[in-house]
């Protein structure tokens, strides 16, 4: 990842010098269009599976606590017939941890969660809830669940996020995604994101990425040193609606690796 006059620009061949990132799916926006009309279609399970075929390495899935997409009968399915990598976010509260400890994910993102947010609107904010945040962690952890930590890319933040026992770090890239037609501020967010992403990783956590990453703006984030997993949503479902699950998803997975 060369840097060119102070701005870290995306190289096309740096993809050759590290492992390629998994992708992980999330499917959320399909449920979300099924409780628009409280049916029971289009069901997210089949929306994993084509994921699947088209090459997820990863399921992601936010249970929130008011169950206003994901349903607990959502991850129940998808716990007995996900055969890749399951992700589940959720917040630090204990009926969707003690849910998560019952059916063991292979992986738990902790995430903020505000009723009101149209999306996660910023990271977890470690370095103010640290005891609350390590609770949680805990009990993931002793249910033998792999957790990781969706937090802003902030070094206050991985610090404070050191030593708890966490496995991985997701950086929340929405500030690099939303520098749309501002090249310099959108290098400035792309070299911020390497920066505190090589603290992550002298961390000894690995290092993910994810929230308004899409077709346009995934490669550099990709494409930087040790990014070893990108979880991206909204944009594959909505070029799913376009040309199907599995073709979308067969997209953006050429474009990450």
């Amino acid at each position: 990842m060369p840097i060119i006059r102070g701005l870290l620009v995306f190289d096309p061949l740096s993809h050759l010098l590290s492992p390629m990132p998994a992708l992980g799916v999330n499917i959320d926006h399909v449920a979300t269009v099924r409780q628009a009309r409280r049916t029971n279609e289009p069901d997210p399970a089949w929306a994993a599976m084509l994921s699947q075929l088209g090459g997820a390495d990863c399921i992601t899935l936010h249970l929130r606590e008011d169950r206003r997409h994901i349903q607990d009968r959502d991850l129940h399915v998808m716990r007995e017939t996900v055969t890749v990598k399951l992700n589940l976010e959720l917040a630090c509260e204990p009926d969707v941890l003690d849910l998560a400890c019952r059916l063991r994910p292979d992986q738990v993102t902790l995430v903020p969660e505000r009723r009101e947010e149209i999306t996660t609107e910023g990271g977890l904010d470690v370095a103010g809830q640290r005891d609350r945040v390590a609770r949680a962690i805990d009990l993931l952890r002793g249910a033998g669940i792999s957790v990781s930590l969706f937090l802003d890319p902030i070094a206050e933040q991985i610090e404070a996020a050191d030593g708890l026992g966490v496995d991985a770090i997701e950086l929340h890239t929405g500030r690099y995604a939303h520098a749309t037609g501002k090249a310099a501020q959108q290098a400035e967010e792309l070299l911020t994101l390497a920066t505190v992403g090589a603290q992550v990783r002298q961390l000894g956590m690995t290092l993910h990425a994810g929230h308004g990453l899409t077709y346009h703006n995934v490669r550099p984030v990709a494409a930087l040193e040790g990014m070893a997993e990108l979880n991206i949503g909204h944009s594959i479902v909505a070029r799913a609606l376009m040309v199907g699950f599995q073709q979308a998803v067969r997209e953006m997975k050429q474009l990450v690796t």
